[in-house]
């Protein structure tokens, strides 16, 4: 018997580092730079000219092909889909979304807030969304550790 979940993840921090420091981590494939669970993370060769596909591998050993579906230097946003995986995972797709917001007063003034969220299909069971919940949480500390570096 499955135990009914929301599919969606949401988790955030607050980066002590200006939000240049931070947005400059946050390409697809620039992920392992500052992501311990990755051993690397590069353009897939022979992708399409019309959308940036990177692949993943976890040190785990597990490859993923994300998609960027959408990014605003602007905005400061990141939207990529997961479009091949090896193994094959338990569900049938994932969007998800970075945005970093520059904190501009208070405590945590010339900080960044960073919100890394996960819209599942309805196939994800409760282990995929904590699985998913940690593993941006642990990826969010290492983000923090690398962008505030002197």
């Amino acid at each position: 018997m499955s135990i009914p979940t929301s599919t969606s993840v949401v988790e955030s921090a607050v980066i002590r580092a200006p939000l240049s420091h931070v947005w400059h981590h946050i390409k697809l494939q620039n992920f392992s730079h500052f992501w311990s669970a990755l051993k690397s993370s590069q353009f897939v060769k022979g992708a399409s000219d019309e959308a940036d596909i990177v692949q993943w591998v976890f040190e785990d050993g597990t490859k993923l092909e994300v998609k960027q579906e959408e990014h605003s230097t602007i905005n400061h946003y990141i939207t990529y889909s997961v479009i091949d995986a090896r193994p094959e995972l338990p569900y049938s797709s994932v969007l998800s979304t970075i945005r970093c917001y520059a904190v501009t007063s208070g405590e945590f003034e010339d900080s960044t807030y960073i919100e890394w969220t996960g819209n599942f299909s309805s196939d994800a069971d409760a282990a995929v969304i904590q699985d998913a919940k940690f593993k941006r949480r642990d990826a969010l500390a290492d983000l923090a550790k690398v962008s505030t570096k002197k």
